[in-house]
């Protein structure tokens, strides 16, 4: 058997998981259920080297360093790593992911679609499944991952299978897909035993998914084939052109292709998936307390039922709560109904729509370099904790409206000042005056920390004049 090329498709928000997830630092870059984030999961799921090659990555430019570092960490080295310009749906994401790959290996290279931000607790059941997938996509089918359900779940589409596949047994033509039900109607598919969960999960021939594109959605083919063509490389990355990315419909893949080709199969499986999509969804994996109560991180919790309350640092102590969502984090507090898990996506557009910060950004954000985290802001002074990775280095910059001063606190630092190279321990500290140009550099081979406070009329984050950069920003 053909090893099978994963295509880690890492787009969205995951808004139902705010505040944790956020726009520019999403759930699939954080770790839900354990030490791993769902990206390093996803990664390590197809780490096999005798069925698995390399995989391919789609992401938002924006997470381009966070997901090459995650990917990395996990012990995996993309083939590519494709940046989108903007989100136009999974069939886009699809197309240009194939697209890819039948550039880097022929037409009949095997082509396994995965979300980045699904768990899957049973990795045999998961490998068997892939196995079947892949003999009937040999066969010419377009396989899509159909989950057993356990519960009449009203937030996932369902699949009803046909006949089964002489040439891979266990897996079967796709009778009908059928969008998200009503709570009635779920129950009756469970009951009916021919019905499954749609993952969102897919393994074709590279060849044979270009040929259902160009039968059913030629408009998505023909912009990606043109942005791709016209993509420029950016360090480990290809930047697909943006004007021609533009012009693909968004579509879903499976309106796009799966609900009109004649090819759909599906293969049931049992694999302990789950999307990760709501704060409910990750109460039911717990672990749970005596009374059915899942507490992450510093909590206290007295008198409490059915509840999942999560905090990212500060002390968070409830008490009385039945069946209710408590998330803090550094800048803000979630408190919800559990039964309303599914609708924090209404919360998050409202506040984006009031223009708050917290909608999309947390307080520490990542660079390629490390991170920096606002501690305190107040007129004409901020104050950030930064931490530079070993080896790594800010950018040569100036500032017009703002000095600096830095404070090492652990580590090494190497400063360029104007034309000077200084060299910091910790509890040493150096002023950078108004305009002048410097660098930041961590020489050690331990994580470099320091709080730097800027003062001036003028704090944004856009009053950085780059003269060099390692990382072509």
């Amino acid at each position: 058997m053909s090893k099978v090329h994963p295509a880690i498709l890492s787009g969205g928000s995951g808004s139902r998981l705010w505040p944790l997830s956020r726009e520019l630092y999403p759930k699939q870059l954080l770790a839900l259920t354990g030490k791993l984030t769902l990206l390093q999961e996803t990664a390590r799921r197809v780490g096999d080297p005798a069925r698995f090659a390399p995989p391919l990555v789609v992401c938002n430019h924006e997470h381009r360093f966070a997901i090459a570092e995650q990917i990395r960490t996990a012990g995996s080295l993309p083939c590519a790593t494709l940046l989108e310009p903007e989100g136009r749906n999974t069939a886009a994401a699809v197309a240009i992911a194939t697209l890819k790959l039948v550039e880097l290996n022929g037409p009949d290279a095997l082509v396994m679609v995965l979300p980045s931000d699904h768990l899957v607790r049973d990795l045999a059941a998961f490998a068997h499944a892939v196995d079947v997938a892949a003999t009937a996509a040999h066969d010419g089918a377009l396989v899509t991952f159909g989950i057993t359900p356990d519960k009449p779940e009203t937030g996932y589409g369902y699949i009803k299978r046909g006949a089964e596949i002489a040439a891979a047994p266990g897996a079967y033509k796709v009778d009908r897909f059928v969008e998200k039900p009503d709570a009635a109607t779920a129950a009756s598919y469970i009951a009916s035993g021919a019905y499954s969960w749609n993952s969102g999960m897919f393994l074709f021939r590279a060849g044979q998914v270009l040929d259902e594109f160009a039968r059913h959605a030629p408009a998505v083919l023909a912009a990606c084939r043109e942005a791709l063509a016209a993509g420029k490389s950016d360090l480990d990355f290809v930047r697909l052109d943006a004007a021609a990315f533009a012009r693909a419909p968004s579509l879903s893949f499976d309106v796009a292709i799966m609900e009109k080709t004649d090819r759909a199969a599906v293969v049931p499986v049992e694999m302990g998936w789950t999307d990760v999509g709501s704060w409910s969804a990750l109460a039911e994996l717990g672990p749970h307390d005596a009374d059915g109560n899942v507490l992450v991180g510093n909590v206290v919790a007295e008198a409490c039922h059915g509840s999942y309350i999560r905090s990212e640092g500060r002390l968070t102590a409830v008490y009385g709560l039945k069946d209710t969502i408590v998330v803090t984090t550094e800048d803000a507090v979630l408190a919800a109904p559990m039964a309303s898990a599914q609708s924090i996506k209404q919360l998050v557009d409202r506040l984006k729509a009031e223009g708050r910060p917290e909608a999309t950004s947390h307080t520490r954000l990542h660079r390629p370099w490390g991170w920096h985290q606002v501690i305190d802001v107040g007129d004409r002074f901020k104050v950030k904790h930064i931490m530079v990775k070993p080896g790594e280095s800010l950018s040569l910059q100036k500032h017009y409206h703002r000095a600096e001063h830095w404070v090492v606190v652990a580590g090494t630092a190497e400063v360029t000042r104007g034309d000077d190279l200084v060299l910091l321990h910790e509890n040493e500290s150096i002023y950078i005056p108004l305009g002048h140009k410097h660098r930041l550099h961590n020489p050690g081979m331990v994580q470099l920390r320091l709080i730097e406070v800027q003062s001036g009329p003028y704090l944004g984050e856009d009053d950085i004049v780059r003269l060099e950069d390692k990382y072509g920003r």
